[in-house]
């Protein structure tokens, strides 16, 4: 944990896992796991789930596994599986061991084979129209499908012939045989297993019938030993169907399963498929957009592990749903790298000043600090010499009133180096100006001047020793806060979430500057160096957060 992380606190979970341990359930082990679908790249949502089931086992001396729940070949590709190791590595934890629930296909055939010679499961020729209709609503109950009663030995031949792949997709499914009058439709008689002629990503073409996830979920926990099985809270309802599928097997580990609350931040989507529909029509440039809030978005756009973790334990897990204001994420972001990101000057909209008095053959290397607050973490060098570039903000002909930049006639410090003053304006054609022309008080260099006060302060590039770089600066994809709400919540997308800057000018000293390394622009926001696009001969930074909250809707 970092300096800046904030504590672990007190939560229902930390709170039962305490309490079961105090009591030797599970003989005082803890197992969690996280057991994504590989159907997309994982998002902040997916976060909190990483962090809190990860975290809890480390807070307790526990493991906690990587599970892919891969029972959906369609959707589902190794690509996907490779960002989700890969995001979890960066956020900075490693698993006990790396499952898929296709590891367990046998056992998982053998146990539904189990169920139907226990008279708990049987094969349904019914469509799967036909079954939503059978199965009621939340004020009716359901009515038995005409093949509820098949025999256990004719259930078993036709289970059989499934697997063989003797049937077409969609034919025949497996159901439990629970209450078609429960008041929780999860259990009037939910599908086990269906037929998908689907390749698989690991299997390949074996099996051509597919188990359901919430029949998958609990027996991958219980083989794995999982005492913990958190999850989000609309899994709540499929509680008594977890319990249910491991009372009828001969499984001796039955886990706790403990829903919380998901995470429903501000001005995102974290539906998966909403995701995947930004990506496929081009509203962003893959699931890596800074924009996106996937975790491969905000590893590009310059968010660090240390502030996700920070965001996910300041968030708290709650039983109940809420939605988190953007502003909490991007000040966590803002904290860590206020601390942590090394001080760097960018000319976004360059104002040539040609520094008269100063001698035309002259070049001084200033030694600048990296951070005011952390002397340890060195200095770089900035070239001063006779032409700078200013940004063009920072200077107005005609000020408005508590203007506090450089103006005719006037004085302004440079930051870490000189006190200059405006002494001319030259302009185009059109009267916009081109160049100041200015001169340098030499006596200023790291103190104030005789006799006067300098109330600005201003950065600057040198123009000849400056780099060009081009600057990203990325926005909230979304400019409502819940475009899930939206009828179309491509509606909601924010037409100015990127803004490019193509004449920017950065200090010299970023030229071997690390892929992903994040700096402060002095005066203007934090950036991260682009690990996708940036080249040597062609630097390209994006916006991580501004310097302070000014965002408005």
């Amino acid at each position: 944990m970092s300096a800046n992380e904030t504590q672990p606190s007190s939560n229902f979970i930390r709170h039962i896992v305490a309490k079961d341990l105090s009591e030797n359930k599970h003989n005082g082990k803890v197992a969690t796991r996280f057991p994504p679908e590989p159907n997309g790249y994982l998002h902040i949502g997916h976060a909190k789930s990483i962090c809190l089931n990860f975290g809890i086992a480390l807070e307790n001396n526990g493991t906690c596994n990587l599970r892919f729940d891969d029972t959906n070949p369609e959707k589902e590709s190794i690509e996907y599986m490779q960002s989700i190791e890969r995001d979890v590595t960066w956020l900075g934890f490693q698993w006990h061991e790396l499952r898929h629930a296709s590891d367990y296909f046998e056992e998982l055939y053998g146990y539904a084979v189990d169920l139907i010679k226990a008279d708990k499961a049987y094969v349904d020729s019914l469509s799967a129209e036909e079954i939503r209709e059978y199965r009621g609503t939340l004020t009716e109950p359901g009515k038995a499908s005409p093949d509820r009663d098949r025999s256990i030995a004719d259930n078993l031949a036709l289970f059989t012939a499934m697997r063989k792949g003797e049937f077409a997709d969609g034919q025949y499914v497996l159901r439990a045989k629970i209450d078609m009058a429960s008041p929780n439709i999860n259990m009037r008689d939910p599908a086990l297993y269906r037929i998908r002629r689907v390749h698989h990503q690991r299997t390949g073409d074996q099996w051509c019938i597919y188990p359901m996830y919430d029949y998958t979920h609990c027996i991958s926990d219980a083989l794995e030993g999982i005492t913990h099985s958190l999850c989000t809270l609309e899994f709540e309802d499929h509680r008594p169907l977890y319990d249910w599928v491991l009372d009828q097997l001969d499984i001796p580990c039955h886990p706790q399963q403990i829903e919380f609350s998901r995470l429903q931040l501000e001005y995102t989507i974290v539906s998966k498929r909403k995701l995947n529909q930004l990506v496929t029509e081009k509203h962003v440039s893959g699931w890596d957009d800074p924009r996106m809030p996937t975790i491969a978005g905000l590893r590009r756009a310059g968010y660090t592990p240390a502030a996700i973790r920070d965001f996910c334990e300041r968030i708290g897990v709650t039983k109940k749903d809420a939605w988190i204001e953007m502003s909490v994420l991007e000040n966590c972001i803002r904290e860590d790298l206020n601390e942590h990101a090394p001080r760097a000057m960018a000319v976004l909209q360059p104002l040539r000043v040609v520094i008269e008095n100063y001698p035309a053959d002259k070049v001084e290397h200033l030694h600048l600090s990296n951070h005011p607050q952390h002397p340890e973490m060195g200095e770089r060098t900035v070239v001063f010499d006779k032409v700078i570039l200013i940004e063009q903000d920072d200077f107005a002909e005609n000020p408005p009133s508590g203007y506090k930049r450089l103006i005719p006639g006037a004085e302004v410090r440079l930051r870490g180096s000189y006190v200059i003053r405006c002494n001319d304006i030259i302009k185009d054609a059109s009267g916009a100006i081109t160049e100041l022309r200015c001169s340098y008080d030499p006596e200023t260099l790291g103190k104030n001047p005789e006799g006067r006060k300098v109330k600005g302060v201003i950065h600057w590039v040198s123009e000849q020793h400056s780099l060009p770089a081009e600057l990203r600066l990325y926005d909230r994809l979304f400019c409502r806060p819940t475009p899930d709400t939206e009828a179309n919540f491509l509606d909601a997308i924010n037409p100015d979430s990127l803004t490019t800057v193509t004449d920017c000018r950065v200090e010299a000293s970023l030229a071997n500057a690390a892929p992903e390394s994040c700096y402060q622009f002095e005066r203007i926001a934090y950036f991260c160096l682009d690990a996708k696009d940036s080249r040597k001969d062609h630097l390209v930074f994006n916006r991580t957060v501004t310097l302070r909250d000014t965002w408005t809707a």
